[in-house]
Formats: structure tokens, sequence, C-alpha cells
């Protein structure tokens, strides 16, 4: 394994660039084994090519700029994704709302009943209703039943 650390030494090696080309020349490969079309497999070398040439270059300010605009173009995807993500993880707890003048999202404890927001940003006050959710259905349904 030393031969490989010598090697690799004064060259750029992995980044996130290199392994989303890794992991696009992999589904670009197994999408052209299940529709079986072989030109496809060709055309699933191209990432992976361009993939090991990055990793074993030794212009490393290149590879470096051409990892941070990867980055600022993947930056709003990923930012969605995980937005999504704590909201779901947040969903039985918190409700989440829009203040109606300035459009910021506000989130409030699950089960408070109707209560009067007041926006952090731009003081507007405005009247919400904020479920408790058992089950899968809110808590004044439950009652009725």
């Amino acid at each position: 394994m030393n031969w490989l650390r010598r090697f690799m030494t004064g060259r750029y090696g992995r980044d996130q660039l290199s392994i989303a080309l890794l992991i696009l020349s992999v589904l670009i490969t197994f999408t052209a084994e299940l529709t079986r079309f072989p030109l496809l497999v060709y055309i699933g070398y191209i990432p992976l090519g361009i993939c090991i040439f990055r990793m074993l270059s030794k212009d490393i300010s290149k590879r470096s700029m051409e990892n941070y605009k990867f980055s600022m173009l993947i930056s709003p995807v990923y930012s969605w994704f995980k937005k999504t993500q704590n909201r779901t993880k947040d969903a039985k707890t918190h409700s989440y709302f829009k203040c109606p003048n300035c459009k910021t999202k506000l989130r409030l404890p699950k089960g408070k009943g109707k209560i009067i927001i007041t926006c952090p940003k731009c003081k507007t006050e405005f009247k919400e209703r904020t479920w408790l959710i058992i089950g899968s259905a809110p808590i004044w349904i439950v009652l009725i039943i």
C-alpha cells in the first residue's frame, strides 16, 4: 500500500464531483444492462474516464475549481432535500406556517389550539390553528368520534 501512497502524492484524489461521476457511470451501465442497449455501456465509460482523469490529475487548482462549481450547482438541490428531511422528521411534533406579509416560514409546536402568531421578521400578527395529530387524524376528529 505504500507504493499507492507514493503514487498518489501530488495528485488530486477524490472529491464530490468524482464520486458523482462514478455514480453516474454505474447508473448508466446498470441501465444499459436492463435495456440491453449496448451503446449505452460505452457511453457509461465516459464519466468513469473523466473520474479517473480527475483523480490522477496533478493540476490541483483546476480540479478544485471544477469541484467548487459543481458544489455551487448542486447546493440548492442538497438544501431542498435537507429541508424536506427536517420537515418530515418534525411532522409529528411541529406545524409549519407562512407569514402572510413577508412569506417567512415559521415552525410552531402542535397541539396549542388556535393561537396568535407574531412573525419575528416583520412583526405581523396572524391567527392559526395548530392541531395535535393522534395516529393519522387530528385530535378534534378523534374526540368527536
